[in-house]
């Protein structure tokens, strides 16, 4: 497929989209990680694995300090905006020290934390909640004039194990990314600042994970730049399952793999990886075909 350009203006500088995929690194500053255990939590150790990546070809840093995974306590059950801000603003303002030209976004749900991180020096906001868990993040991104990803989730994560199947996934998940996004630009975020995340594993069941990342392409409806997030997804676990028993996160890199040039050949224009430098060489080889088949002639029968 042809995947479309964008200019995504950012907080002080603006990204291409479209031309390759660009790869966005994960770095989890939390002690209860589903995917690495608070392995980074430790300041040195974050920045440490932070310059790793970006020497492993990550295009833009995703720093977050809070847990959002299946039964984390969110909203306004979770940790407090100050501790979130102690766990991620050192990491942030220690990496715009040692690599100033670094493209850092900082995962959260808080307007708080939020503005705390961009006056450190990130360029982007990632909100799972597309700015509905807390009141204050739309108008004050609005004013904060930065970067930002409104990812879909259905609910909060301790309901996501009880949500209902939806009768279609992807018009479920298309009409509300639409409607959020909308919401977005009304609060006066301007559409060149917005990328669209339908949310892989965020209240979404097995077959609905698979079902979004076969019709991906789907989202380019809706006009806006999209980011596939799908690194070590506990449906890949349950695709890779043995005996019964689903493959742990650590197990889940070439399942993660395959999940990546998928979302390529549907048009991504990010991904979001923990494995950066696989990751890295994956798309590489995915955007060469991906650019070869749009070279080719068009035919008529």
């Amino acid at each position: 497929m042809k995947r479309p350009h964008y200019d995504w203006r950012l907080r002080s500088s603006e990204l291409v989209l479209g031309e390759r995929t660009l790869v966005m690194g994960i770095l989890n500053v939390t002690p209860d990680s589903f995917s690495d255990g608070g392995k980074f939590f430790q300041r040195e150790r974050a920045v440490a694995h932070g310059l790793q990546m970006l020497d492993e070809g990550a295009d833009i840093l995703d720093i977050g300090g809070e847990s959002t995974r299946p039964g984390a306590r969110v909203a306004e059950s979770g940790i407090a905006a100050d501790e979130e801000i102690s766990r991620v603003l050192p990491v942030i303002e220690d990496l715009h020290r040692e690599r100033p030209d670094a493209v850092i976004s900082v995962d959260t749900y808080k307007a708080e934390v939020a503005r705390a991180a961009l006056n450190a020096g990130a360029e982007i906001v990632n909100d799972v909640s597309a700015l509905r868990w807390d009141a204050e993040m739309g108008e004050g991104l609005s004013q904060l004039s930065c970067g930002v990803i409104l990812m879909h989730s259905r609910g909060l994560p301790e309901e996501w194990k009880t949500q209902p199947a939806s009768p279609d996934i992807v018009a479920e998940v298309k009409a509300e990314l639409s409607q959020w996004g909308l919401a977005a630009v009304d609060k006066g975020i301007s559409r060149e600042r917005l990328v669209l995340d339908p949310g892989f594993g965020f209240g979404k069941r097995f077959d609905e994970n698979i079902r979004l990342l076969a019709r991906f392409g789907e989202f380019h409806e809706l006009g806006f730049p999209l980011l596939s997030g799908t690194s070590r997804k506990s449906f890949i676990g349950r695709t890779l399952s043995r005996q019964g028993k689903d493959a742990a996160p650590e197990q889940r890199l070439f399942g993660t793999l395959a999940t990546v040039v998928a979302s390529v050949f549907q048009g991504a224009h990010i991904v979001r990886v923990h494995d950066v430098k696989a990751a890295v060489e994956a798309v590489k080889v995915a955007d060469s075909i991906l650019a070869a088949q749009s070279d080719e002639p068009q035919t008529t029968v």
